[in-house]
């Protein structure tokens, strides 16, 4: 029996060549059909593929590997069967897909934040008495910027504004009508005698946010060393060193008001004022419009879950009009600028034994603000003519709740009066410039008005982030420390007692930080001020910030979220309220991300300004990574640097000094570094005989080749204080 043959078929293009007779007139031999089929398995689909993608700055391009569905069905199909392996494919395309949008919303959102499935909201204020907050600090002129009101708010009319002069025609809409007095922006520069060093900012005079954020506004792509140039030549500190023939107009940001222009101001109540002009219909203006209103009301304004909403209306004070307050000033002669409602006060915060840390910040207050030290303490008329800050050190005392001492306070001042960092502050010459105040925990808490009814009902008072640190229930029944009352005998004879309760519990290293958060909101709200962290340097006088009469703090680098090391806010002011509740609602959470979302759930984002932390941390990008092609000066790459510079750069700190260290901006945070000495060689207070009788001053250690920054800023700063040089305006100190 003939085998069976089997001919290939021919291709397409040879059988184009072919005659289809030719084809036909061929032998054909049918298969045997006894024969099962031969099964030739296909090669099988691979389960993943891959795109290239390029990267800037990276010369190989990168691959990305993806699932393919045939790949997928393959390897699930033979496990699970057709129906399951589909559905887990589906399952793994929407996990692709949910991570996709994740990392989208992390890395290519506004926010930068990951994002959980039901996120967390904080609010527990209505939408009226968010209305009402912003109607409040508005009309107390606590918003001088032309940042619009989210349209979130549903504001219906635009409320008068009594810190921005009137809007011109060609201006953009911000939401509000401006009644205020005109602004002049400043050109300044020293002249004469006083060229080598910068003047004073003139009394009264305050910056423009608005312009400044144009030039330092990092989410725009400004980098920090454009940024400080604006700040020091707008403020005329690169005098006698200006290089630039033409300054360009929006580089001037520092200006001062007239209040011969002064518009009529009449409305007196935080409620929205009925004559206002109506702004609807408006779909890319500042307030909501009819058919934005009728789109979900709510939505935006979804309530915490951790509590209910607050009573409605809010209890405001009354408002305090900026302007018919400065009209009596000027009448009574007294300084318009100095206003006794808006206190000039830094507050720092110390936890434990006094060191060089507090003490190289408050040498810096006294090198840099406008104090009055120049002048002879007798000289009564010229001190009436400077409204000088003050800088209130809190001093805690190490407990989680102060202990039932009758002499804390007393104690306190006897461990300053015997600290060698500490005890030149407490010089006469001083004592009307520096405070040190006693930190007692329950006493702050029981003095807020918005606190006081309730904290002793919070689980704990000590949240960070979430992160909650529990303290002893019989914690929150103790009474304020006082000066009398209890008596030595009494506390030595209830602490012999076996069942006596003890008195306080240490503080962690953890508490003291968490602790600081939530004094910072409480010391700005109970006395106003700007609240700094105590490692801090001032690096220029603070006065155009302090005409700035709105609440402000900086952004936490890249991020776009608050940083809290500095604060300013005003006395018992509605923000302040609306900050303080909403943390009492949300676990006594003060750390500076979760503030974010107070703010950011609010929509009250623009009532707190977020500068940039170019003007108060100028080397944190930095840190982070970012714009080092272009670094400002100096150019850190730790923030170690600045107590043990590297080698390569150790000419510069004694080459360019004070003059050289981050010009331009308002301060500058070295983030912690406890343990590092500030001058090594030298690790004592050299201030000269008058404050110091310490035999050290004389020491004769062999110094540093090479001195590090913290050194130089250090002994820069004691000269002054020994008469030896002037301060960073020419003014020589005098005693």
């Amino acid at each position: 029996m003939p085998s069976s043959m089997h001919f290939r078929a021919p291709s397409y293009a040879r059988g184009r060549r072919m005659s289809r007779a030719g084809l036909d007139s061929l032998p054909k031999y049918a298969a045997d059909d006894r024969k099962p089929p031969i099964l030739r398995r296909s090669r099988s689909a691979s389960w993943s593929s891959y795109f290239s993608l390029s990267i800037p700055g990276i010369r190989h391009r990168f691959r990305l590997w993806l699932p393919t569905p045939a790949g997928l069905r393959h390897l699930f199909s033979p496990r699970f069967g057709r129906k399951r392996g589909s559905f887990l494919v589906f399952l793994a395309y929407l996990a692709l897909i949910f991570t996709i949008f994740a990392l989208a919303s992390r890395f290519g959102s506004r926010h930068k934040t990951w994002h959980s499935i039901t996120s967390v909201q904080t609010l527990v204020f209505r939408r009226e008495d968010l209305q009402r907050i912003w109607h409040w600090e508005i009309a107390s002129g606590h918003h001088p910027s032309r940042r619009r009101i989210p349209k979130q708010l549903e504001f219906h009319t635009s409320p008068e504004n009594p810190s921005l002069p009137p809007r011109s025609a060609k201006s953009e809409p911000h939401g509000t009508i401006g009644v205020g007095p005109s602004r002049v922006y400043l050109d300044i520069q020293s002249h004469g005698d006083h060229l080598p060093y910068p003047p004073r900012p003139v009394p009264g005079s305050a910056a423009d946010f608005d312009t400044i954020m144009q030039h330092c506004d990092f989410g725009a792509g400004k980098y920090v060393r454009d940024c400080l140039e604006v700040l020091r030549v707008g403020a005329g500190l690169d005098s006698g060193k200006r290089v630039r023939r033409v300054i360009p107009e929006d580089w001037k940001y520092v200006f001062v008001e007239d209040p011969e222009s002064l518009s009529h101001f009449t409305h007196t109540s935080p409620q929205p004022p009925t004559h206002q002009q109506p702004l609807q219909n408006s779909y890319d203006g500042v307030l909501r419009s009819e058919y934005e209103s009728s789109m979900g009301p709510s939505e935006d304004f979804a309530r915490s879950r951790r509590a209910g909403w607050e009573p409605s209306p809010i209890q405001l004070p009354v408002v305090q009009q900026p302007f018919l307050r400065r009209d009596s000033e000027k009448k009574s002669g007294s300084r318009v600028y100095c206003d006794p409602e808006h206190p000039r006060i830094f507050h720092m915060f110390w936890t434990g034994d006094f060191t060089d840390k507090p003490y190289l910040a408050l040498l810096s207050f006294l090198f840099t603000q406008n104090l009055g030290l120049h002048l002879s303490p007798d000289d009564t008329a010229g001190l009436s003519q400077i409204c000088a800050p003050k800088l209130w050190m809190w001093i805690n005392p190490g407990y989680v709740f102060t202990l039932k001492n009758p002499n804390a306070r007393e104690d306190m001042f006897e461990s300053l009066r015997s600290n060698q960092w500490a005890a030149p502050f407490l010089h006469s010459r001083f004592q009307n410039v520096i405070e040190f105040k006693f930190w007692n925990t329950t006493e702050q808490l029981e003095s807020v008005e918005e606190l006081k009814h309730d904290w002793r009902k919070a689980k704990t008072i000590f949240n960070s982030g979430g992160h909650l640190i529990p303290v002893p229930s019989q914690a929150k029944n103790w009474p304020p420390a006082e000066l009398s009352g209890v008596s030595v005998e009494n506390m030595e004879s209830d602490a012999a007692a076996p069942s006596a309760e003890p008195q306080g519990t240490m503080e962690t290293d953890k508490i003291s930080v968490v602790l600081s958060d939530m004094a910072r909101f409480i010391v700005c709200h109970n006395y106003g001020g700007v609240y700094l962290d105590a490692d801090t340097l001032f690096l220029r006088d603070w006065e155009e910030l302090w005409g700035w009469r709105g609440a402000f703090a900086y952004r936490w680098s890249w991020h776009e979220n608050y940083n809290t090391a500095v604060l300013r806010l005003n006395k018992g002011s509605a923000l302040g309220t609306f900050l303080l509740r909403t943390a009492l609602k949300n676990d006594f959470d003060f750390h500076p991300m979760t503030i974010t979302d107070y703010l950011r759930d609010a929509k009250m984002e623009e009532l707190l300004f977020r500068l940039p932390d170019a003007l108060f941390d100028s080397a944190w990008l930095n840190m982070e990574g970012y714009q080092r092609e272009r670094p400002p000066m100096p150019n850190f790459s730790r923030f170690e640097e600045f107590f043990e510079t590297p080698a390569v750069d150790s000419a510069t700190p004694q080459v360019v000094g004070f003059d050289g260290f981050f010009k331009g901006a308002f301060s500058y945070h070295f983030h912690n570094s406890w343990s590092r000495l500030s001058d090594s060689t030298r690790n004592f207070p050299d201030l000269g005989s008058r404050l110091t009788e310490n035999a050290n001053a004389t020491n004769t250690v062999k110094d540093k080749q090479d001195l590090d920054w913290s050194a130089v800023m250090k002994r820069t700063f004691e000269a002054y204080i020994r008469g030896e040089r002037g301060n960073m305006y020419g003014e020589w100190i005098r005693w």
